[in-house]
């Protein structure tokens, strides 16, 4: 028997922001991403309104890479020809490209860091739950660290090592600190946060035109 869901039902309600754009030359554009925003259009005809749609109207030649969660903000990287979006592609396949996560959690994390190792795979009864699972699922690796700690919850530093859905917000429910405002896997601390604390603070890959290594940055707003 098929398991009723146990996820809130998603309202989309992207917010009304103009675009940061934190850098573009001839063959990529960076952006800073706001929470709330799909980065491509959903499936469903309300979910039309992302960010390569807006980016698009004001740069027409931009092309997809890779994607943030709508729930997630921050650094994310477009092609503006299909050979930059080719080799960029690449970057992420073969983890060259390297990014760091900016994520306040509940509890307090005693040591100031530490890796986790656990595959994940898709929680097909809760959809789009992803889990850890042993048997299943594909590596995963995320390393963390400590940045600063309160009474009642820790800001880490995460650096997934892989790329896989959720990665870094089941790792660190997996962990016993789940990421702050998280609708699907720390439902009862949306209401204090109103927003998932997660921010992609740097993105680091090698350029496709000059093949030299450039990094990107857009500091976390909260």
């Amino acid at each position: 028997m098929h398991k009723p869901s146990l996820i809130p039902d998603f309202a989309y309600d992207p917010p009304d922001v103009p675009l940061q754009i934190l850098h573009e030359d001839a063959a990529i554009i960076v952006v800073d991403k706001p929470a709330g925003l799909l980065t491509v259009p959903g499936k469903l005809e309300n979910r039309q309104d992302c960010l390569v749609s807006r980016l698009q109207a004001a740069r027409w030649d931009a092309l997809t890479v890779h994607r943030l969660d709508c729930d997630t903000s921050g650094v994310i990287i477009f092609a503006r020809t299909k050979q930059a979006q080719g080799f960029l592609g690449q970057e992420f396949e073969q983890r060259r490209a390297q990014k760091t996560y900016i994520a306040r959690v509940q509890g307090v994390i005693d040591a100031d860091s530490g890796t986790i190792d656990l595959p994940l795979g898709s929680d097909w009864d809760y959809r789009p739950r992803q889990k850890v699972d042993p048997v299943h699922g594909r590596p995963a690796v995320t390393d963390w660290q400590v940045i600063d700690r309160s009474d009642t919850e820790t800001r880490v530093r995460l650096t997934p090592h892989t790329g896989r859905s959720h990665q870094l917000r089941v790792h660190m429910l997996a962990l016993g600190h789940p990421i702050l405002g998280d609708q699907i896997y720390a439902a009862d601390t949306t209401r204090n946060h109103g927003r998932l604390m997660l921010h992609a603070e740097t993105l680091s890959l090698h350029h496709p035109v000059s093949l030299e290594r450039v990094s990107f940055t857009a500091l976390a707003p909260f």
